[in-house]
């Protein structure tokens, strides 16, 4: 029965930190990133589509975002809709593809979006304790049903508490690497 609640637990700790990166990935780091972008849909023929679908988003070097759209009449669209998104970067249009330059970040705004991901970070640990939490509660409950004897109940959240502090450190490991990312010029 423990190692149902330690399933459910690791899942939802997991699903926790994937959303976690994919938040970081759209975090400026003054690189260009083709995660700065993927927020922006552009209004295809009535309907709202990703840019991802719109044409090829590459970063042909680490200051530039490149996007080749499949369709040439689409320039416009796709311009108007990335200023809209107020992303703070200018698209440049030259007729085939638009480019935007990433400008480099001012040691100030570094250490702002050092806070951000700090902030980010605890989010997430949060997220985690509350499952862990969670996840005791369980324990608690079948134990007081008589599912499981004290004992078990003991060692189960020892190893709720283990992998928890197992999901703390790689929350830890991430925010730190982001940190070095966005401090590198």
């Amino acid at each position: 029965m423990s190692k149902a609640i330690m399933d459910s637990m690791t899942q939802n700790m997991d699903k926790a930190i994937q959303s976690l990166k994919g938040d970081l990935a759209k975090v400026r780091t003054g690189r260009a990133s083709t995660a700065l972008v993927e927020p922006v849909h552009v209004d295809y023929y009535g309907s709202s589509a990703p840019l991802s679908q719109i044409g090829n988003v590459t970063t042909p070097d680490a200051r530039t975002i490149q996007i080749a759209p499949w369709e040439g009449g689409m320039l416009g669209a796709i311009e108007k809709a990335i200023l809209a998104a107020n992303l703070g970067l200018t698209p440049q249009n030259d007729g085939k593809v638009i480019r935007i330059s990433v400008p480099a970040m001012t040691e100030e705004r570094r250490k702002e979006m050092v806070k951000l991901v700090k902030k980010m970070g605890e989010d997430c640990k949060v997220a985690l304790r509350n499952q862990r939490r969670d996840a005791n509660e369980e324990v608690k409950k079948q134990e007081k049903a008589k599912a499981m004897s004290e004992d078990e109940g003991k060692k189960a959240m020892e190893v709720i508490q283990k992998k928890t502090d197992e999901k703390v450190a790689e929350v830890d490991k991430t925010i730190v690497a982001k940190e070095k990312e966005i401090m590198t010029i």
